[in-house]
């Protein structure tokens, strides 16, 4: 992943190059315990978990503390989340994507189809599979609430396709779209990957695989990745729309230096 931190409204991340004094990303799993008069134990936990996360800066410079400071209180970044390209990810696909696994049978909540008969189903290791009846049909990535994974110009993004699929013939591609998801230009090779640079104007991805033969094939083990080489099977980290829950502003002994901390959650809308 991209080295330092990205966040801001979708089409308009900063990069924030200053390391944070501290970094928690752990996720909330929300586990609840039952104990019974008999001494057993019953635990009850949600299907998903979410991801918050803790950022705290130490005499961070005064245009970054603006920034963040704007995030915060909601000043010019619309009412919707924020994107947030963590630097300790290494994989921006959902957790459950990644691995190729769908709360739904038909899979829709995570991929697409387009350009033919093909069809999504479910096997019997509860694993997403494809079934490509025509070879010049493909089928992409959905991130759940923008229409692709945010970028910024000149990153460099890499996709990997899942496991199983014969780079002979299979297609890696990326769709690069503009901030109100309008389609821009297409980076695609013949291979079990591609790497490309992101446009102008872009703002958004969408991985894309074509299986370039027909047949049955799995999704479970797709990588993408910013300014990394992708890992196959590498645990989906996600890059989840976030809303700030909690915001320090203190001045350092030295101004114009700023101490600031940021609290995010992950979330599927803001209501703001």
């Amino acid at each position: 992943m991209a080295r330092n931190l990205w966040i801001g409204a979708p089409g308009r991340l900063r990069e924030i190059r200053q390391a944070a004094k501290s970094w928690d990303r752990t996720a909330e799993l929300n586990v609840t315990e039952f104990k019974a008069l008999e001494g057993r134990v019953t635990t009850f936990a949600p299907t998903r978990t979410i991801r918050r996360l803790k950022l705290s800066f130490e005499w961070l410079e005064p245009d970054d503390a603006q920034h963040l400071a704007r995030l915060a209180r909601r000043v010019g970044t619309g009412r919707g989340p924020l994107v947030v390209l963590d630097p300790a990810s290494v994989n921006l696909l959902d957790p459950y994507q990644a691995a190729g696994q769908s709360d739904i049978p038909g899979g829709w909540d995570h991929w697409f189809t387009m350009n033919g008969d093909i069809a999504l189903a479910r096997n019997a290791d509860g694993v997403t599979t494809v079934d490509c009846r025509d070879a010049a049909a493909a089928v992409g990535w959905i991130h759940g609430v923008w229409t692709g994974w945010p970028v910024v110009p000149g990153m460099r993004a890499s996709w990997l396709l899942p496991e199983g699929w014969d780079p002979a013939v299979a297609t890696a591609q990326l769709d690069w779209k503009a901030a109100d998801g309008k389609y821009l230009s297409s980076s695609h090779a013949i291979g079990a990957s591609v790497t490309a640079v992101a446009p102008a104007g872009a703002a958004f991805v969408t991985p894309v695989a074509r299986p370039g033969a027909v047949g049955l094939f799995g999704l479970a083990g797709g990588c993408l990745t910013l300014d990394e080489e992708p890992v196959a099977h590498a645990l989906g980290d996600g890059c989840p729309a976030m809303v700030v829950t909690a915001y320090t502003d203190v001045p350092a002994a030295r101004l114009p230096y700023r101490n600031v901390s940021l609290d995010l959650v992950e979330v599927r809308d803001a209501a703001l």
